[in-house]
């Protein structure tokens, strides 16, 4: 089975630092310590209202993994503002989110479906552009395929439901689970690289990572918590060898 990449998300180390309005701790020394530990890319969401990763972020980010040879997921609103910024800088990746100013972080996936006329424009610009385009969505069959007819090129599938349902030791998580991986092979089936994200943690890496069909995973929030008790180095490889071990059982 083909090794699945980690793309590490390094939004709140930004958080971190803007709660005191300090230039630390800094997220481009955060993203180069996180390729250096195994991670295969770096995830940046650009919020409008700039609450965490700033434009000068996104100058040193794009910059550093250009320099790297590694890929930039630009995570992005699907405004003009983000668009011309996304353009600006050709990350190798720009993966389209819904954005409310009042959300504490992203809750769910993209609307493709009710939004596939404003949507489709800027996944054409974009891929135009060189960029790899795609959509984060709620594992929901419907989104998968208007994903498709959209053009993008990759989905996301929206995690954070099933992670929540495992630490709430709710009965659905395991409903929640196959409805991922009906997305996923959907997903596949229609020619999609399929990525997932979201509220992914030590317990629930594995069975994630082992859906066959998936080819990245994208983990923030919780390696940046789990950083402060025993480093970004070691978190990030202890998530690395869950993801290799779920995918050597599922290949066996």
């Amino acid at each position: 089975m083909t090794k699945l990449r980690l793309g590490v998300n390094i939004d709140h180390v930004a958080t971190v630092r803007n709660a005191r309005g300090e230039g630390y701790p800094d997220p481009v020394r955060a993203a180069e310590m996180a390729l250096a530990a195994g991670a295969d890319g770096i995830t940046a969401h650009l919020r409008e209202d700039r609450r965490h990763i700033s434009d000068a972020d996104i100058d040193a980010l794009a910059a550093i993994t250009k320099r790297r040879g590694r890929p930039l997921n630009f995570e992005m609103a699907v405004t003009p503002e983000m668009e011309a910024i996304a353009l600006a800088h050709r990350p190798h990746a720009a993966c389209l989110v819904p954005e409310r100013r009042e959300e504490v972080t992203t809750e769910g996936g993209l609307d493709v479906v009710k939004g596939h006329n404003a949507i489709t424009p800027v996944v054409r610009r974009l891929a135009d552009a060189g960029i790899r385009v795609s959509c984060f969505i709620d594992p929901d069959l419907a989104q998968v395929a208007a994903s498709q007819a959209a053009g993008a090129q990759v989905v996301e599938l929206h995690t954070g439901a099933y992670c929540q349902a495992v630490r709430e030791r709710s009965p659905g998580a395991a409903r929640l689970l196959e409805n991922l991986k009906a997305a996923a092979a959907e997903a596949a089936r229609l020619g999609l690289e399929v990525h997932a994200g979201h509220g992914i943690d030590y317990e629930t890496v594995k069975p994630v990572a082992a859906i066959p069909e998936l080819m990245e995973l994208n983990i923030g929030h919780f390696l940046i918590g789990e950083a402060i008790f025993i480093g970004l180095g070691p978190a990030i490889q202890r998530m690395r060898a869950l993801m290799d071990e779920a995918r050597a059982v599922k290949a066996a």
